[in-house]
């Protein structure tokens, strides 16, 4: 399947003033598909972490924000050495502990070279008083329901999404 909000999550990639990035979009429009499927296609290795039910990244974030120790505890969740290169972190459903969300400032202020998406359902209307968002500090990225051209390739039909050739 193609989406072609890849396009932005490319162009993100490479930005050099690149700073982490919030995919924004309602409920089921394929948020989690899109970061995992351009993190095989874009990156060495995928850190996928998700923050629902998860009481370890609840504790993980409820301590101060190093950035080096985060890391090290994100490198225990799933298994690998995060190289900051070759490696896409994704948080999904970081509406679940409000503190991975209010840690994307620490990683755009004091960590950078990190490359690292977060994504959740409601993610605007989770956000409720005492709750800190990392303003200025983030990228965003909307993603909407298919479009009919998408849709049109997700069915293999080049002739009628314009791509035939």
């Amino acid at each position: 399947m193609y989406r072609e909000a890849i396009r932005q999550l490319e162009a993100w990639k490479c930005a050099p003033d690149r700073k982490p990035l919030i995919l924004r979009g309602a409920r089921q429009v394929g948020k989690t598909w899109l970061m995992k499927e351009f993190g095989r296609l874009h990156y060495k290795k995928c850190a996928y972490v998700s923050m629902d039910e998860n009481e370890r990244m609840t504790e993980v974030f409820r301590e101060a924000f190093d950035i080096g120790r985060i890391i090290e505890m994100l490198e225990i969740e799933v298994g690998f050495q995060i190289d900051p290169e070759h490696t896409l972190i994704i948080f999904d459903e970081v509406q679940e502990v409000s503190r991975a969300l209010k840690s994307l400032k620490y990683f755009q202020e004091t960590a950078p070279e990190y490359h690292i998406m977060a994504a959740g359902s409601l993610l605007g209307i989770a956000l409720h008083e005492g709750t800190s968002f990392p303003v200025g500090k983030v990228d965003f990225c909307d993603l909407y329901p298919l479009t009919f051209r998408e849709f049109l390739l997700a069915l293999d039909d080049k002739e009628a999404s314009g791509c035939a050739g």
